[in-house]
Parts: C-alpha cells; sequence; structure tokens
C-alpha cells in the first residue's frame, strides 16, 4: 500500500542489526515510521517523504573511515529534529563540526551507566536514582562535540554519551535505548516523539480505512486470488481483502497432507461458513505425499513441497475467471530483512519467497495489504476485523508443515503418530494456561525406534521431542522452562493416548545454536 497519510517519522540505517526495534518502540507509540538504507535517502527521497522527524540508526562502520557512511547533509537543514543514536550520533558530529576517534580506550560494549550532567527534556523520567542503565555497543567515541552542542549525560567510555543541540532539537546518544536491556529506552523515544510535535495517529482503526480505500483503487474491478493457509498472516490479509472487495476475492487453500490435526476443516470452516468468503479447498494431499516418499534430506523435501505448492496454486489461480492479482501476506520485517544494505554486514540478511515478485507464468500483479505491519499490528488488525482470538493468537505454523517436523523420511503412519501427539502436547498447553506465554509449541517424531515396556509387554515405538520457545520476533528465542510436573504428564498422556510413542523428550536448545524447528 502506497501514500501513507499519517505523520511520518524516518528512520535511516547504518547497518544496525537492530535498527527494526527502534520501529517498533516508534510503531507502539502510534507513530508510522519507516526504515530506508541510507544510500536510498536522497534530497529528493527526503522531499517526497517529507518526514516530521528523522532517527539516524546504529552502524557498524567506522565515521573515521574514509568513504564511511553519512547522513544527506539536508537532513540538518530541514528544520526538524534529529536524533542519532550510537553511529548516528557519530556521524551527526562528524558531519555538523565535532570529532569522533578509534583506539584504545573507545570501546564500549555491554551494560553501562550514564550518568546525568544536566535537565534535557528527552530524559525526562530518567535518572530517578543518580544513574540510568543502558546498553552499549560502540568501538569508538565523540571526542569533541559539534558546535552549539552541551553535554547531558556521560558513561565511564563515553564521555558525551548524551548530547543535544536544544536550539535546533538536535540529540544524539551513545547507547542502544531500543534494546531491552536499556530498560527505560522507550521512555527515550517517547519523549522524543512528543518533543516532535506527533499527535500519536497510527492506530489500526485508521489503518482499516486507508487500507481498504488503497485496495479499492489497486483492484478495481478485477479478481484476486489468495493463498489461505489458516496462519495470522494470511487469515487477516483475507479479511482485509473481503472487506475491501468482497466477492471479487477468491481464496485458495492447498492441502499438502502436512496439516496439523483437523486443521483443514477448521481453517475453510471458518472462512467459508462464518465469513463467507469464497475458499476453494485444493486437496492434494497424495500428490504431495507422493512426491516425497522416500526423500530425507530437509532441503530436498523444502524444495519439492515449494515447487509442488506454486504448480497447485497455478491450477487452481487459472480456473478463476479474470483473475489478475495475487494476495500475499508481506509483513514489513520481510520487506525490510530483503532489502540489501551494501557494504554491511546487514547485506541481505535473507530473502523471502514472498517478496520481489512472482513466477512470470503466472502473469498476475501482487496486493499486499500488510507490507507496511509488524507482527503485532497485524494481529492488532485482526482483532479490529473482528477475526476469532483462536486465529488471531495461534503459534506460527511453517510452510512445509509437518514435514519439517518428521526428520528423515515421511510416512503417513508416522505424520498421523506426530498429529495426534502435537494434539495433545498443544491440548496440555491449553488446559495449563501456557499457550499465550509461548511464542512456538510443537512435537517433532524422531527417526529413531526405541525399546519400552508397556502392559509387561516389550515395545518397538518411536520417540518424539517435545519444542517451546519463548521469543519476540523468531530472531532469537530460549526454550520454555516448563515445570517437570508439567512434562511428565504431559509425556504420561502423550505414551497412553497416542499408539506408536513410547519415549517424550523436551528440546531445551536455544536459537542460535540451534534453529527453532527441526529442519
Amino acid at each position: 500500500m502506497e501514500n501513507i497519510t499519517h505523520e511520518r517519522l524516518l528512520i535511516i540505517d547504518f547497518g544496525s542489526q537492530v535498527t527494526q526495534l527502534i520501529a517498533r518502540r516508534l510503531r507502539e507509540l502510534n507513530v508510522y515510521c519507516e526504515i530506508h538504507p541510507y544510500q536510498n535517502v536522497t534530497d529528493t527521497f527526503l522531499r517526497g517523504f517529507a518526514p516530521k522527524a528523522v532517527i539516524l540508526s546504529g552502524g557498524p562502520d567506522s565515521v573515521t573511515r574514509e568513504g564511511s557512511p553519512r547522513a544527506p547533509q539536508s537532513v540538518f537543514d530541514m528544520g526538524i529534529p534529529v536524533l542519532g543514536i550510537c553511529y548516528g550520533q557519530q556521524t551527526m558530529m562528524e558531519q555538523l563540526g565535532g570529532k569522533v576517534v578509534s583506539g584504545e580506550g573507545t570501546a564500549e560494549f555491554g551494560r553501562a551507566y550514564v550518568t546525568p550532567t544536566g535537565k534535557l527534556s528527552l530524559l525526562d523520567g530518567w535518572f530517578a536514582e543518580d544513574k540510568e542503565q543502558v546498553w552499549m555497543s560502540h568501538g569508538d567515541h565523540v571526542s569533541e562535540i559539534a558546535p552549539g552542542f552541551a553535554v547531558y549525560g556521560t558513561s565511564p567510555n563515553a564521555p558525551y554519551a548524551v548530547t543535544a543541540d536544544v536550539a535546533r532539537n538536535f540529540y544524539a546518544v551513545q547507547f542502544h535505548p531500543e534494546v531491552h536491556h536499556t530498560p527505560n529506552g522507550s521512555k527515550l523515544y517517547e519523549n522524543f516523539v512528543r518533543l516532535a510535535g506527533f499527535c500519536g495517529d497510527w492506530t489500526m482503526g485508521a489503518y482499516r480505512e486507508q487500507a481498504i480505500a488503497a485496495i479499492k483503487e489497486q483492484v478495481g474491478s478485477a479478481h484476486v486470488i489468495c493463498a489461505l493457509s489458516g496462519g495470522v498472516d494470511s487469515s487477516v490479509a483475507a479479511a482485509l481483502l473481503h472487506e475491501a472487495i468482497g466477492d471479487q476475492l477468491t481464496c485458495v487453500f492447498v492441502d499438502h497432507g502436512l496439516l496439523r490435526l483437523n486443521e483443514a476443516e477448521e481453517v475453510v470452516g471458518m472462512f467459508r461458513d462464518h465469513m463467507n468468503l469464497k475458499v476453494i479447498h485444493a486437496d492434494e494431499s497424495d500428490l504431495f505425499l507422493g512426491e516425497l516418499e522416500g526423500q530425507s534430506d530437509p532441503e530436498t523435501k523444502r524444495k519439492i513441497i515449494g515447487r509442488l505448492f506454486i504448480d497447485v496454486f497455478q491450477k487452481y489461480a487459472d480456473e478463476i475467471e479474470d483473475a489478475a492479482f495475487l494476495a500475499q501476506g508481506t509483513l514489513y520485517p520481510d520487506v525490510i530483512e530483503s532489502v540489501s544494505f551494501s557494504g554491511s554486514p546487514s547485506v541481505t540478511i535473507k530473502s523471502h519467497h514472498n517478496v520481489g515478485g512472482l513466477p512470470e507464468k503466472m502473469g498476475l500483479k501482487l496486493v499486499e495489504p500488510l507490507r507496511e505491519l509488524f507482527k503485532d499490528e497485524v494481529r492488532a488488525l485482526g482483532v479490529e476485523l473482528g477475526l476469532p482470538t483462536s486465529f488471531i493468537g495461534r503459534h506460527p505454523f511453517p510452510g512445509p508443515g509437518l514435514a519439517i517436523r518428521c526428520p528423515g523420511e515421511i510416512t503417513r503412519e508416522k505424520l498421523e503418530i506426530l498429529r495426534k501427539a502435537d494434539a495433545v502436547y498443544i491440548d496440555q498447553i491449553r488446559k495449563h494456561g501456557l499457550y499465550d506465554d509461548i511464542w512456538q509449541a510443537f512435537c517433532a517424531i524422531l527417526p529413531v525406534r526405541t525399546v519400552g515396556v508397556m502392559g509387561d509387554g516389550r515395545t518397538y515405538d518411536f520417540a518424539c521431542a517435545l519444542r517451546a520457545v519463548t521469543s519476540v520476533d523468531g530472531m532469537t528465542a530460549d526454550y520454555y522452562p516448563f515445570s517437570h510436573e508439567f512434562l511428565g504428564e504431559t509425556a504420561t498422556r502423550i505414551i497412553n493416548e497416542v499408539p506408536g510413542i513410547n519415549r517424550v523428550t523436551y528440546d531445551i536448545t536455544s536459537k542460535p545454536p540451534g534453529t527453532i524447528e527441526w529442519e
């Protein structure tokens, strides 16, 4: 969706791996913002974007290096508030007449404490005691501040930890207020947007109205097809599109035989029967499972599923008359991470299958109504659209489905065992009131059989692994600390209720070094 009409804040990205967190903090304050790599921010871009304020992010480079990244000089001539963070502070100082040095004694990494040296509105609500905990990550530091600036906070290795030119509304900090290791960092952002005069007009109610208008303008009288998986993103996208264009939307639900217990019936039933959407239930499980037979390499399995999904979706799309658009649940993090950041460690963090175009043979144009939103905003939009909480709050489920929770060769027998074990596990989590505390939970069936004793008889059945993690965005994760009582009760239920499993384990690996999924 183009032409955002809300007040806008621009984040100029110098390659920090936590720049997304800045945007999340601002969105939580109902301030619309966008992240753009520094090399894309030209004078022409700035005039068109017309930001109400600018934030300069951190980054891995050194401003002392010849040719290192800089902000457009015009940023400082626009008469708007500017906040520099870490590298952003350093380039601000260099560009405005200060000095930055490298070398021994300039570095500061990890937890540090800033003490105040003067009163500053940016720091209202800080220093209830004589110091404030912050998170530092810098190899250089400012050795001489630019003319017009004063010092308002220092740390052991950053004599200019907080500086400001109040007359011009320029602020700069050496630490990272966006990370949770700076406990009071959100207050600093709150103060900055208040000083910049933002009214906080970025709400899901306002976005809903604007998105519907934009969809109608883009689509016109054409038909749209939407790949509906039942996950949060595709569900919210489908609901929003249906509200905008009604019967011009057809959803295609591809059942590849790798879904959880009763999942196809639940998804199709909700959207077709309760929300009156046109839904094609494409049961292609025989096709997928047939091609996966005998395959055990995880990448091979993924490629087979991805290829077949496109082929199947194409087959059904061809049957929809006048289809001109394909709807995707692309989110803003997908867009950010797929932008190559030239010459920095954040060069294309990862490519996304749903960013950057479609197979040419499809001949369809994209409509992406969620591409300005973060995951938590998508959930909020789902509430605004009246989707059931059971769908809005669902744990993430991977596109390849149970295939990557079934290491080794996939068989119908193993999938059936896995579905039942996973259902018992999730039921246990819900019964104990833990579902919303967990980012993602699932069961994996292991490619080994183990000896057991049940009813005085010998068994030789599969082992399974339970996985549950906490996370903010899935980039890093830690295992959920279930009690031994919970794990014992759950293991007993799975072994008693699921024929084919006689051993249960719990995966306590964090990410990194592991991944959330098993394959």
